[in-house]
């Protein structure tokens, strides 16, 4: 399998028999080529390759239907998770399309739902922040549950799992996956301790952190979170510079 992080949340994943998935496509510069970071398009230039299969959305903080049109092949599907809410994003600055009326296959899923979409097998996880957690100032979570999911995906016999904005939940360690992809920049979901304790926990095949250093909020120090990882024992890799 092919993994490439294109910034905040957005990664690319084809499988050997040529299945491409996205997960949570957009924002921040991370498409529009106005990201610094060294994406594997050239500086400047809009990443506009309409190839994925099946495009994964995990809450409003991450759908920008822009980045789906700009990953999404005519006959992809897109799942989103059942609260994404376009009328609140535009509410609060942004302007986004309605999910629905994107020109694609679109599927709306809940906590708990499993099915096989474009030949992938989809299960859909809880993801939120703890009520007593630092992402909850005042006891208001940030990723309040019900708000937003995580996606564990096997793709040609390769398992992932995106948790999506969370802190570590209960249920996290009994996930069994070939590919781990945790958010590590502290802000908004666990930070990289907890993330490489949960990578531990799990032992993956391959760990790969991802929604960190995007934006100052997000910043997070990988090496330090891939040496935590190594330590464990767990094969880890830091798609950056």
């Amino acid at each position: 399998m092919t993994v490439s992080w294109l910034g905040y949340a957005t990664v690319r994943l084809e499988s050997a028999d040529g299945t491409v998935v996205y997960v949570d496509p957009g924002r921040y510069g991370t498409l529009t080529g106005e990201w610094e970071r060294d994406v594997p398009h050239p500086p400047g230039r809009a990443y506009d390759e309409r190839d994925g299969d099946l495009v994964l959305v995990t809450h409003d903080h991450h759908y920008d239907s822009d980045g789906v049109r700009r990953v999404a092949s005519e006959d992809a599907t897109v799942i989103a998770y059942e609260a994404v809410d376009a009328e609140s994003i535009r509410a609060g600055g942004r302007d986004v399309e309605d999910l629905e009326a994107l020109p694609y296959d679109v599927r709306r899923v809940e906590y708990g739902e499993e099915a096989t979409v474009e030949g992938v097998d989809l299960e859909v996880l809880p993801a939120f922040n703890h009520p007593d957690g630092p992402n909850a100032p005042d006891g208001d979570p940030i990723h309040p549950e019900g708000f937003g999911c995580g996606y564990r995906f096997e793709v040609d016999g390769t398992s992932v799992c995106w948790t999506g904005d969370s802190d570590v939940l209960d249920d996290h360690g009994d996930l069994e996956v070939s590919l781990f992809l945790p958010p590590i920049g502290k802000n908004f979901t666990m930070n990289r301790t907890e993330a490489a304790e949960l990578a531990a926990a799990i032992d993956p095949d391959l760990v790969c952190p991802i929604h960190y250093n995007t934006f100052p909020d997000l910043e997070a120090n990988s090496r330090a979170f891939a040496a935590d990882v190594a330590a464990a024992g767990v094969p880890v890799v830091l798609d950056e510079e």
